[in-house]
């Protein structure tokens, strides 16, 4: 499990937007699969086990944060998390990230699963709990406007 932070963490951030944020649902999912760690089945992509739990906290998350009227911290508040290197890099890494957060959450998690994290359709398809078909409709759609997007900024 500790193998799987750096890239949980990355999941975390595609979905909340915002590092803290994200820093506690990464919390609240590692907790979520200790405690269900008898649930998780040997032989199955822990990964994968880890990426549903995630997105079910991020759901639950959501879904009681609109019932009490919070909004969420402005995108442009973490941009530079994660930049190495010189300013150069954290701009390309600030427009990515502006253009990954522009895109609807359907969207948005697909990418997050496939291109960034590297989840074959399938997996990442049983992560978001859709058919294959929908995520290749929701890649296509996603990756569109990322590079109409990340055009515009170049």
């Amino acid at each position: 499990m500790l193998t799987l932070l750096p890239r949980l963490r990355r999941f975390a951030r595609a979905l909340a937007r915002d590092a803290a944020d994200a820093d506690d649902l990464c919390q609240v999912a590692l907790e979520k699969a200790l405690r269900s760690r008898a649930s998780w089945q040997p032989g199955t992509r822990m990964d994968s086990w880890m990426y549903r739990i995630m997105r079910n906290s991020w759901i639950d998350t959501a879904r009681s944060r609109s019932r009490a009227a919070q909004t969420f911290v402005d995108a442009e508040a973490g941009l530079g998390v994660g930049a190495e290197g010189g300013a150069e890099a954290r701009l390309i890494l600030g427009d990515i990230d502006a253009a990954m957060q522009a895109l609807p959450d359907e969207q948005r998690e697909a990418v997050a699963l496939v291109l960034v994290e590297g989840l074959a359709y399938k997996e990442a398809a049983d992560v978001l709990e859709i058919p294959i078909g929908t995520l290749t409709s929701r890649l296509v759609r996603g990756r569109q406007a990322l590079m109409t997007r990340l055009g515009e900024a170049a």
